[in-house]
């Protein structure tokens, strides 16, 4: 069974917001994105193509685009550090409704247990109406831990916000 069913109108939709100056160049290949896409098709999501843009306001206008779809997941990559050019969670939280500390701190708590530097990311995750937001770290490692925290959360997460209160 999928973490996310499908909604009551077919798969529900996801986007994934690669942060990153050199990738968004082509002087870097993204090794997060792949990962972040699979895992969401994996879970019954119809998911948009990625999109790889630059730290900073990029990021901003991204997900401005996409919450214009009306995902019910975005998860971005990268930018969470810091780093001057690291700006994925002042982007992110001005178009959060709520936020939902909980989950980073698992995702940080479930980090750290391999490495402390996991402590130092910054990601918020909440909600924008419907649609669940998350920072990701920009490692392949950091997603996939951040996403294991995720799993047994999505499909509940997914239904409270389309309005089904069932526990």
């Amino acid at each position: 069974m999928s973490a996310c069913e499908p909604g009551a109108h077919g798969p529900r939709k996801a986007g994934v917001v690669i942060a990153s100056t050199r990738a968004a160049a082509g002087t870097h290949r993204d090794g997060t994105g792949p990962v972040i896409q699979d895992w969401l098709a994996e879970h019954g999501f119809d998911v948009f193509p990625t999109m790889v843009v630059p730290d900073g306001e990029p990021v901003g206008a991204a997900l401005r685009a996409l919450l214009t779809q009306g995902p019910s997941v975005i998860i971005t990559s990268g930018g969470t550090g810091l780093s001057p050019d690291d700006h994925t969670p002042e982007m992110t939280l001005p178009l959060l409704d709520r936020e939902i500390p909980g989950i980073m701190e698992g995702i940080r708590r479930a980090g750290s247990e391999k490495t402390p530097m996991a402590m130092l990311s910054r990601g918020h995750a909440g909600t924008a109406g419907k649609t669940f937001i998350i920072n990701l770290p920009g490692s392949p490692k950091g997603v996939m831990d951040g996403l294991s925290v995720l799993d047994p959360l999505l499909g509940h997460l997914c239904e409270q916000l389309e309005g089904n209160h069932g526990h």
